[in-house]
């Protein structure tokens, strides 16, 4: 399982009424990050469409002037659909993590095979990440 890395700060138009992160401006870091690491391992963005964020769980709150790290790889591959599995570092603990999927089409939007293989996974850690995909494709 390959990781991707994205760093971000977290600045002040990126809070809540709350003084911490707004999740929605979260989420499009988590998604743009995840299409990212699709796109250096598939090569075709423009061939790329988010089918599903299935789940973005925050465990802590990120505040003004943090610097976070986002870890995304590929760990699902069916025939059209490639799944992501992301999460948010800060002070090494992992504070954010989830999954998207994404669908390969061709120019009038309609499903086309990726024709990628990924590693299978070698490390305790990969093997809990692929049983929780499989638990969301359910």
């Amino acid at each position: 399982m390959k990781f991707y890395d994205t760093h971000r700060l977290v600045k002040s138009e990126d809070l809540n009424h709350h003084g911490t992160l707004f999740a929605g401006r979260m989420t499009e870091w988590f998604v743009e990050s995840c299409f990212i690491t699709v796109a250096n391992e598939y090569g075709y963005p423009e061939n790329l469409v988010c089918l599903k964020v299935h789940e973005v769980k925050f465990s802590k709150p990120i505040r003004k002037g943090d610097i976070i790290k986002i870890k995304s790889a590929i760990v699902y591959a069916g025939k059209t659909s490639l799944t992501v599995y992301g999460k948010v570092i800060r002070d090494e603990s992992v504070i954010i993590e989830g999954f998207l999927t994404f669908v390969c089409v061709d120019e009038n939007g309609v499903k086309m095979p990726h024709n990628l293989v990924i590693e299978e996974p070698s490390t305790e850690e990969e093997i809990k990440i692929l049983e929780k995909v499989k638990n969301l494709r359910k």
